[in-house]
């Protein structure tokens, strides 16, 4: 990924990060929004090839709005966010990559895994950030769970994210949209990979799967288990983590976390909620990548950690192997 700063560049560290987003959808509207608030950067323009939205969404942020990201980069940037949808990723990034810039890629990071690698690779060789937006990292309750099982000798993850179907969607199903945030949490809670997966998923009224029910084992040989659909009325994002000492359970849209812990013989427990952080994910997300173009240092989440969890969802997906093991290259997830 990028490499350390050098002095040059720390001392230039305090410049505002001259920055861009390339598709100007709901996600890539809330980037423009944040990146136009933060002090550490500098919202140079928008694109999106609807100029109707992009120059909406410039007006409000006051910044540029231009076509595509072939123009953005012609500004002079020092990095771009790439919003636009997933199979657009790959040679976008590549671009952006190409000219020198940083990127930030939204989550999944590519259409395949191949396309993954290759900017990943690409980074590495141009010496550049590289980050993907598994924002899901940066959610205040997620961090508390992670910290509430930090050093703790994890038995089992069940995660569900479920709610209605989002009419924007067309490209990629459940497994894709939701379902790689989660398989990246395990991953991170566990800090090791996904050896074994075992799939289940439905296509109920769509036509990509919008069902499924996932089950995995990691190299540290926690059980998990991810309930995801977009056949719910109401949104749900709950996280149970069993440990050999505890037990916590996650609201990650009410931001509540409890541990359940000092089990006894006579089956009483004690109870305690957890003190959770107020911020915005997103907010957090783009400081962390603002600050790895400024320094060097390798973002939160790495285009490796990002292609490992691409690998994980394409093996759920229907035609996949029903019980498939993953790459026998093992990724770490960092953190």
């Amino acid at each position: 990924m990028a490499h350390p700063a050098a002095p040059d560049q720390e001392r230039a560290s305090n410049r505002p990060v001259r920055i861009g987003v390339t598709g100007i959808g709901i996600m890539g509207s809330n980037h423009a929004r944040v990146l136009a608030e933060l002090p550490g950067a500098e919202l140079v323009a928008v694109a999106d090839p609807d100029q109707a939205q992009a120059q909406r969404v410039a007006n409000f942020l006051g910044c540029k709005a231009v076509g595509d990201h072939h123009e953005l980069l012609a500004l002079g940037l020092d990095a771009v966010v790439v919003a636009a949808p997933t199979h657009l990723h790959h040679p976008i990034a590549l671009d952006v990559i190409a000219a020198g810039c940083s990127v930030l890629v939204e989550k999944p990071v590519a259409s395949t895994t191949e396309e993954g690698r290759e900017i990943v690779a690409a980074a590495r060789e141009k010496g550049v950030t590289l980050m993907i937006g598994h924002v899901e990292r940066f959610n205040p309750a997620v961090r508390a769970i992670k910290d509430a099982i930090r050093d703790e000798n994890l038995l089992s993850i069940a995660i569900t994210r479920v709610g209605p179907f989002p009419p924007r969607m067309s490209n990629v199903g459940v497994v894709i949209d939701l379902a790689v945030h989660d398989i990246d949490l395990i991953r991170w809670f566990t800090g090791s990979d996904i050896l074994e997966v075992q799939p289940q998923t439905r296509a109920a009224i769509a036509e990509r799967e919008d069902i499924a029910l996932l089950q995995f084992r990691t190299a540290t040989g926690a059980l998990a288990h991810i309930n995801t659909n977009w056949l719910t009325p109401f949104k749900a994002r709950t996280v149970h983590v069993a440990t050999s000492k505890k037990y916590v359970i996650g609201d990650l849209l009410t931001r509540q976390v409890t541990e359940h812990f000092d089990y006894r013989p006579d089956g009483s427990y004690s109870t305690r909620h957890l003190p959770v952080a107020y911020a915005e994910p997103l907010r957090a997300e783009l400081e962390n990548f603002l600050s790895s173009v400024r320094t060097g240092r390798p973002p939160e989440v790495t285009g490796e950690e990002g292609v490992a969890s691409l690998e994980i969802a394409m093996a759920c997906l229907p035609g996949a192997a029903a019980s498939a093991r993953a790459s026998s290259t093992k990724r770490r997830a960092v953190g």
